[in-house]
């Protein structure tokens, strides 16, 4: 499962900017299709983990 940048956008509660400036900075990968950047489940799911941990 892959989602597109706006809707990575939306689950985080961020804007398409700051998932762009994630996906550059190599803290969320992705990968492209066609013309288009799309982020795979997995890839949202480690990040998310990755933020929990920092957190505790």
């Amino acid at each position: 499962m892959v989602y597109r940048v706006e809707e990575v956008a939306r689950a985080l509660r961020v804007g398409r900017t700051k998932v762009f400036d994630l996906i550059r900075a190599g803290e969320l990968p992705s990968v492209k299709i066609g013309g288009s950047r799309r982020v795979p489940a997995q890839s949202v799911e480690e990040y998310l983990s990755r933020l929990i941990s920092e957190a505790a």
